[in-house]
This record gives structure tokens, C-alpha cells and sequence, in this order.
């Protein structure tokens, strides 16, 4: 299952390596984001002892492999080839229990990233201050802070300053796990300045306050406008898919159960008691586009819609230079596999 050399899985699917010691909240993060798992049913989940793949493909933007990795893992054990896993990782997210000793954490830490950068600096180094639902707002900032000021501390004593660490408080009981991932993955988009440009020019032609593109599936959004994101404006967006994935479910589909709740006919508005109004649109099979519009704004749909059919016909144009790229690889690991070897026999894929 685990097959290192695949240079295709490599380097069109970029890893995301999920580390941290025992029990530090590593599985119940996967499980609650891309498993729609409730919080409270991870408390009945068995710690890891090994590593687990899984692929990640719910759109052609959110594609990538999450490798949760077992807190025991021993990087000087000969047997465990930590040069080729890392060789092809995109994100190494290192998870912290904000509720336990850390020192022990920031150690083990400090070893994979240094042993990570050593083979591959491009790598994006995330950390998750998780569990932080149980500390005080105060005693959260006075964790976060010492915890980065330890990490880079260490990293400054072994002459690495140059390597960035991004800090992330997080907790599966609130939006704040969806948030990280979110940040997470969008540094693995290569569209994403493309995204966010498209994002702009609606926004500001369309009288819109803010604008996510949402992942339906996992709730994370992979793309917004570039002002500032508001955390109480992005839950309310989670819910809103939510409430829409829910009422399709259960009024949406046939009377024999067959169709989809969410296609290219979802479409929703919710009007707040703030003069605010949430609009939602698919933009495609497993996207959506959720925007803040003031009810003034709003007076003038006709013109939004038409903007949006714009935007999803230039976002459409996006995913098909994607797919166009994919196959070049595809079809270029296949020569590579086909490619015959010094002794003149092709090579067999393994």
C-alpha cells in the first residue's frame, strides 16, 4: 500500500504528513475533518501503531494524501526511511497537546523538522497547539507563545532560523481545526493566486462584503478574497453548508433515494437579523461559492448572478488547465515506467 516511488502519486498528490507524540489528537483531527466524525465519538478511538494512508480527492483542488503517523515512530530506527518519505511531502503538520507537558513534544519536533529540511526544504512546517478548548483565552496566547518561542529558539541554537514554523491554535470542538487545514492546504494549491484574484474582481464588481470557495465535502475553504477572514463569518459559513447538505438530504433527492443532494441546481440564501445576507452557490461538483451580501447589495441579484455565472465559467477554465497538467504527468510517468532499461528490457511497473 505504501509505495514510496510512485512518481506520479508524488508529485501530483503532495503528501501531508500527520506527527506528533501518543495521543496527542493526531487521528481524531483526520477523523472529525475528512471523516465528518463527531468529536465526542473520538474519544472511543484506539491509538495508531502504524502508518495510515489515505487519499484525499474530493475536487480537483483538494487533492492530496494524509500519512498519520504513529507517535512512537523512531526516525533512527534503520528500518524506517524517513529520506523518502519526506522527499515527497508537501506539509509536515506537527500536533501539540496544549494540555500536557510539552517539552517532551518540542523535542521530537525539533528533530523532524530539522531531519525533514535536510531533505527536503521545501516543505511547509505546520504546527497545531491542539486540544486548546480546555485552556483559558489567556493561558492559550501564553501557550502559543512560549511554545514558539521555544521551537525557534531551538532551531536558532542548531543554526536553522532560516526554516519557518507556522503556529496554529486548534481544537475539534469548534471551527478552529477547519480553519488550520484550510490555511494548510492552500499553500499546496498552486492555483490559489488565480483563485483569489477571480475572488477580488467578483467581489468588488458585485458589491459583495466576502466571499469563500468552499470544498463541500470536508469544509474547507480553499480559496477567499484577500480581505481579512472574520472566524465568527467563517463558522457561520460552515453551518450554512451544512444546513444545505442536510435539508437536500432529506427533500432533495427522488422518492426511491437515488440523485445527489448537492449539484448544479443547490442554491441557497439565509437572511441574518443584521441587514446580512449568506449566499450560496455551486460552482462545481464538490465546490461552493458562499458570500456576505449586505440586503442592500442583495436588491441587485440579477447582477450578481450574472457576475458568478462569469466567475464559475473562468474557475471551470481553471480546472481545465488543472486536468490537462495531471494527464501530461500521468502520461509522462507512464514513458517513464515503459522506458527500457540499461540491459535493453523494459521496465516492468512494479
Amino acid at each position: 500500500v505504501l509505495d514510496f516511488n510512485d512518481p506520479f502519486s508524488t508529485e501530483v498528490k503532495p503528501r501531508i504528513l500527520l506527527m506528533g507524540l501518543r495521543r496527542s489528537g493526531k487521528s481524531s483531527i483526520q477523523k472529525v475533518v475528512f471523516h465528518k466524525m463527531s468529536p465526542n465519538e473520538t474519544l472511543f478511538l484506539e491509538s495508531t501503531n502504524k502508518i495510515c494512508r489515505e487519499d484525499v480527492s474530493n475536487s480537483s483542488f483538494v487533492n492530496f494524501q494524509i500519512w498519520d503517523f504513529p507517535g512512537q515512530i523512531d526516525f533512527f530506527d534503520p528500518t524506517f526511511d524517513y529520506e523518502m518519505i519526506f522527499r515527497g511531502t508537501g506539509a509536515l503538520i506537527f500536533v501539540i497537546d496544549s494540555q500536557d507537558d510539552y517539552m517532551e513534544a518540542l523535542a521530537r519536533l525539533h528533530l523532524t523538522v530539522t531531519r525533514a529540511y535536510k531533505v527536503n526544504p521545501d516543505i511547509n512546517f505546520e504546527i497545531f497547539i491542539h486540544k486548546v478548548d480546555g485552556l483559558s483565552d489567556d493561558h492559550k496566547i501564553e501557550t502559543q507563545r512560549d511554545i514558539h518561542q521555544r521551537a525557534n529558539d531551538d532551531l536558532a541554537d542548531a543554526g536553522l532560523e532560516k526554516i519557518h514554523l507556522s503556529f496554529y491554535l486548534t481544537s475539534i470542538y469548534d471551527h478552529s481545526i477547519f480553519e488550520a487545514f484550510s490555511k494548510v492546504v492552500q499553500k499546496l494549491i498552486p492555483q490559489l493566486p488565480t483563485l483569489e484574484n477571480l475572488l477580488n474582481i467578483f467581489i468588488s464588481n458585485s458589491g459583495i462584503e466576502k466571499a469563500f470557495l468552499f470544498d463541500v465535502v470536508s469544509k474547507i475553504y480553499i480559496a477567499t478574497d484577500s480581505t481579512p477572514v472574520d472566524m465568527q463569518t467563517y463558522e457561520l459559513c460552515c453551518d450554512m453548508i451544512d444546513v444545505v447538505i442536510d435539508i437536500s438530504c432529506i427533500y432533495g433527492l427522488k422518492d426511491d433515494g437515488t440523485g445527489t443532494p448537492y449539484d448544479k441546481e443547490s442554491m441557497a440564501i439565509i437572511k441574518l437579523n443584521n441587514t446580512t445576507v449568506l449566499y450560496l452557490k455551486e460552482v462545481t461538483k464538490f465546490l461552493a461559492l458562499v458570500c456576505f451580501v449586505r440586503e442592500e447589495s442583495f436588491e441587485r441579484k440579477g447582477l450578481i448572478d450574472y457576475n458568478f455565472h462569469c466567475f464559475r465559467k473562468a474557475i471551470q477554465e481553471v480546472f481545465e488547465v488543472r486536468m490537462k497538467v495531471v494527464r501530461s504527468r500521468k502520461h509522462q510517468s507512464h514513458l517513464q515506467k515503459k522506458r527500457p532499461t540499461p540491459n535493453g528490457t523494459p521496465r516492468m511497473p512494479l
